[in-house]
């Protein structure tokens, strides 16, 4: 999956991993039951709902969008520990690159996986990568259900206020 991305970015999302819709369409959150773009929407990051087949539109609002794992599965719990934590570099040293305001990777499970933070909570979080700031963000797959729609929609928009602070 090509990231979408761009120097200088207020967020940088950071997906788990491709789902096999999302790898086969080649947009990014592809699946209908994922609550991304909608959530993104709610929490006014973008002025309408995006499709994923406009991804590409993302940098003009200074959002990208990668993955922590490259690697496209059905479901995330396929993925090994090795590719989590070598993932984790992978984006460190991506961040580091691109110098987004904040990282915000989409699941506290793939987070604590890939940074070796076991106790991180959904929310901003103590680690700095370069001058990045960090968010964790609920995972917003349709397998995710103990969070709403409008709930993700609330933390998604604590982060919007914090990266146009």
């Amino acid at each position: 999956m090509p990231d979408v991305t761009a120097d200088g970015l207020r967020v940088l999302f950071c997906g788990i991993n491709p789902g096999l819709m999302t790898a086969a369409s080649g947009h990014h959150f592809a699946r209908p039951g994922n609550r991304f773009w909608p959530v993104l929407h709610l929490s006014g990051f973008t002025p309408r709902l995006l499709k994923p087949s406009e991804q590409g539109e993302l940098p003009s609002y200074g959002l990208g969008i990668t993955n922590v794992v490259a690697r496209a599965t059905a479901r995330a719990d396929e993925l090994t520990a090795q590719e989590y934590v070598e993932g984790g570099r992978l984006l460190t040293a991506k961040v580091e690159r691109l110098r987004p305001r904040w990282l915000a990777v989409v699941g506290v499970s793939a987070y604590r996986a890939a940074f070796g933070d076991r106790k991180a909570a959904v929310g901003p979080q103590e680690r700095t990568i370069g001058t990045s700031r960090v968010w964790v963000l609920p995972n917003p797959s349709g397998l995710n259900a103990h969070w709403t729609a409008a709930t993700m929609a609330e933390e998604f928009g604590r982060l919007r206020a914090a990266a146009e602070g």
